[in-house]
């Protein structure tokens, strides 16, 4: 198997030193990337930056923005036959990022976005027989906005979690695609990505 995993957060700059972002660690991705490696599949990690080293094994592409992120991602799904994404990628940047420092007194009162490439979205366009897998992050009514996530996104399987995962070693999450509704509860990072590992297994066995 050849997976691609997404993992980490971006980092949308308004100027030379401040930039828009998340407490993302990266943390949930590198599990994945390690069960698969476990399983001795070829992996390529598209990594934001993250204050953990990632599997030895995997072919890291190291990205900041969410444009950098997409463009290697859209690069590596073309050869790969399954993909987890689970980097949480900022859903806007500052139009106009400055080239230089802001001065305080220069800073505006409001900073004019736009809008990323949902990257799941737009690669599962052309998915045809891959396997693919997304997160969702939500706070309330997480069950069913995460199910029409899989549905609009044209996704295999979803991972529901919370803001609370966010840097932890353990996490409370669900698993839902199909017939499929796995409770994660309280289980550490690596015990969930084997059970995604799992799936997109028994997915990609030939139908009798």
């Amino acid at each position: 198997m050849r997976l691609l995993v997404t993992a980490g957060p971006t980092r949308e700059p308004i100027d030379a030193v401040r930039f828009l972002s998340n407490p993302s660690t990266g943390r949930m991705g590198c599990a994945v990337v390690q069960a698969a490696l476990d399983r001795g599949w070829s992996v390529t990690l598209v990594l934001g930056p993250v204050p953990i080293e990632p599997p030895a094994g995997a072919d890291v592409i190291a990205v900041t923005t969410a444009l950098q992120m997409f463009d290697a991602a859209q690069a590596v799904f073309a050869g790969c036959d399954a993909a987890v994404f689970t980097a949480a990628v900022c859903d806007h940047r500052p139009a106009q990022p400055a080239k230089g420092k802001l001065h305080k007194d220069a800073f505006p009162d409001a900073l004019k976005l736009v809008a990323n490439p949902d990257i799941a979205a737009t690669l599962c366009r052309d998915k045809r027989d891959r396997i693919v897998v997304g997160f969702a992050l939500e706070s309330h009514d997480a069950e069913v906005s995460a199910l029409r996530k899989l549905k609009d996104k044209h996704l295999d399987y979803i991972v529901v979690n919370s803001p609370s995962s966010f840097g932890a070693e353990r996490a409370r999450a669900w698993i839902l695609g199909g017939p499929e509704r796995i409770e994660c509860d309280n289980m550490p990072k690596i015990d969930i990505a084997r059970a995604i590992v799992t799936l997109i297994d028994r997915a990609a066995e030939p139908k009798p």
